[in-house]
């Protein structure tokens, strides 16, 4: 089992044993998140750049493919990339 599969486990055996609680005042708990999330993905600097059109019509391929637009896709990868969470693959030749 996966670290996040055994952390999903332990939260499944800790609600079937009646081990977790309501927080008090559920809808301000909501509100608060819902604001620190709107903070985290707030886009608020925009950049120009210049790429070959072989490499826009690339990523324009892509995010199809993936069923978003391709400035999303393109901050997608960016933002994967910049954090660490971006895994290059080695195509075998």
């Amino acid at each position: 089992m996966s670290e996040p599969e055994i952390e999903e486990q332990e939260i499944l055996n800790a609600f079937e044993a009646g081990e977790l609680k309501r927080v008090p005042n559920p809808d301000e708990h909501i509100a608060l998140h819902r604001i620190a999330a709107e903070a985290t993905f707030k886009k608020d600097t925009r950049i120009n750049i210049r790429l070959t059109s072989r490499d826009l019509r690339a990523l324009q391929v892509r995010a199809m493919q993936e069923g978003v637009p391709y400035q999303t896709f393109v901050s997608s990868v960016l933002h994967k990339y910049a954090n660490g969470q971006f895994i290059e693959k080695t195509t075998d030749q």
